[in-house]
């Protein structure tokens, strides 16, 4: 969830970019020239830094629930309506892959948006039994308006940071999230 937020903000994406991390490996190993720098580190001990993200993922998402509440969106629906945003049409199964959910989940979270009038779902032309989902005029809408809740967030989030602090953050996380994609 940490990198999922705010789309837009300092100009790329910082979901995009972790949906394309999460698909870019999948090795077993890191290889030798990925540990630079580690040597240093203490191995007996952890220097808390999963701990702090922990707890930084946990209250982030408390402030984004909070923050979408209002509009009546869901951390799950405002995902969802990102990936086909930013993704373009997706099948359910799809849809379900890309926001880290199950596909009954994923199911419940379509049959909402459906009803909200935020997507629409119609039959593949190239196959039948596969449900294509897009956004509706009012799913661009909504997304459009969480988008500004959550980089209201964020911009408060990062207030003590320059934007080259918080551009250095951002592919620090990024890095991360692509380092442990390759455990």
């Amino acid at each position: 969830m940490l990198i999922l937020y705010n789309r837009r903000r300092l100009g790329i994406s910082l979901f995009k970019d972790s949906m394309e991390d999460s698909e870019l490996s999948t090795k077993k190993t890191l290889p030798e020239d990925k540990l630079r720098g580690t040597d240093d580190l203490p191995t007996e001990k952890p220097l808390g830094v999963a701990y702090i993200i922990g707890r930084l993922d946990r209250s982030l998402n408390r402030h984004i629930r909070h923050a979408l509440s209002p509009l009546g969106l869901t951390v799950g629906q405002y995902t969802a309506l990102s990936v086909v945003d930013i993704r373009g049409q997706q099948s359910n199964a799809q849809l379900a892959e890309r926001t880290m959910v199950s596909p009954q989940a994923a199911n419940e979270l379509i049959k909402v948006m459906e009803k909200n009038a935020w997507i629409e779902r119609k039959p593949d032309p190239t196959h039948k039994r596969i449900i294509q989902i897009s956004l509706t005029e009012a799913g661009k809408d909504i997304l459009a308006e969480g988008d500004k809740v959550i980089a209201e967030l964020e911009r408060r989030m990062l207030a003590e940071l320059s934007v080259d602090e918080s551009l250095a953050l951002k592919n620090q996380l990024r890095s991360l999230v692509r380092m442990l994609a390759e455990l």
